[in-house]
C-alpha cells in the first residue's frame, strides 16, 4: 500500500482505534508506541547485474514492558506522522511498511496489505515479506529469455 493511501484511510476515521494484525488475526497489543518513522532509499543490484532503486516509508512500532490496554487512535498516529514529515522528507508515493516484532510476531518489516474499518476500530492487515528473484520476475513479466541469474551460472531460478 502506498503511504498516501494509508494516511488517507487514517484521516477518514480519526477517532477509530488503530489495530495492527497479522494474517492469522493476531494483534499487536494495545499500548504500542510509534517509535520511529523512516524515509528509506534502497540501491541494490540483483543476480542479473541490474541496478534497482526505490524508496519506502517505514513506521516502527514497539510495545513497552507494561503497556496500556488502549490502542492509539488514527488521529494520534497521523499527528505523529505529520510532525515527522515536517522534519524529514516523506515521499507519499512510496510503499508504507511496518517494522515490528514480539513473541507472537516474527521481527520483520511487514507489508500493509489492507486497512479496513469496523465500527470504532481500524484494522491494518500486515503481511510478511517474501524473497524473490527480480531477474526472474522481470523475465516472466516481459517474456524475455535473457538477463536472468547468469551470475549464478544456472538457469534453474529462471524457469517461469
Amino acid at each position: 500500500m502506498k503511504t498516501n493511501e494509508f494516511i488517507s484511510a487514517l484521516r477518514a476515521a480519526p477517532q477509530n482505534q488503530l489495530v495492527f494484525t497479522d494474517m492469522d488475526g493476531q494483534a499487536v497489543p494495545g499500548g504500542y508506541h510509534l517509535t520511529e518513522l523512516k524515509a528509506t532509499s534502497f540501491d541494490t543490484v540483483d543476480c542479473a547485474g541490474q541496478v534497482n532503486r526505490w524508496q519506502e516509508t517505514i513506521v516502527q512500532l514497539w510495545v513497552p514492558p507494561d503497556p496500556a490496554d488502549d490502542y492509539m487512535t488514527a488521529a494520534k498516529f497521523v499527528k505523529i506522522f505529520d510532525q515527522v514529515r515536517g522534519m524529514i522528507p516523506i515521499n507519499f508515493d512510496t510503499e508504507i511498511r511496518v517494522e515490528y516484532g514480539d513473541q507472537n510476531f516474527f521481527p520483520s518489516i511487514y507489508h500493509v496489505r489492507s486497512v479496513t474499518g469496523d465500527g470504532n476500530v481500524m484494522r491494518v492487515l500486515l503481511e510478511p515479506p517474501a524473497t524473490t528473484c527480480k531477474a526472474r520476475d522481470r523475465r516472466a513479466a516481459n517474456r524475455q529469455t535473457a538477463g536472468c541469474c547468469c551470475a549464478a551460472k544456472t538457469q534453474s531460478c529462471c524457469v517461469a
